[in-house]
């Protein structure tokens, strides 16, 4: 079982299907998002996931033009948990607070937009798009 908050704690969330690959996003539309080089995330399907408290403090944003989106918290701003396509959530990793010591960045996506500034380390491996 893996559980998450927000920073504040006003949103939270289990998992409960087995995780261990974490993908890291270097696209700029996450950097942007995030003001640092992208987002590290686990992908889980629906089924295994629930909100256990919060939704009402859930806020979303969609990128005008594009297919991309973004939920966050009201009260704090923390990039929150949301659909990566209709059968899947993605949960950002920096938001587990328990039953997360077995993840590993298994994979990092989007690498061929990462910023200049990003060094890639790891033994992740390096996808130049997203991968199903």
């Amino acid at each position: 079982m893996i559980k998450g908050e927000c920073n504040c704690g006003c949103v939270a969330f289990e998992v409960s299907a087995p995780v261990e690959d974490i993908y890291f996003c270097h696209c700029s539309i996450c950097r942007k998002a995030t003001g640092v080089n992208g987002i590290a995330v686990i992908v889980v399907e629906n089924q295994f996931f629930v909100w256990k408290k919060g939704q009402a403090n859930i806020s979303t944003w969609k990128k005008p033009d594009a297919d991309w989106q973004t939920w966050f918290c009201k009260t704090c701003g923390s990039v929150l948990p949301g659909e990566n396509d209709p059968e899947r959530m993605f949960v950002p990793a920096g938001l587990i607070i328990e039953g997360g010591e077995q993840l590993k960045v298994k994979h990092h996506i989007f690498v061929d937009s990462k910023a200049s500034w990003d060094e890639i380390c790891g033994d992740g491996r390096l996808h130049s798009d997203s991968i199903k």
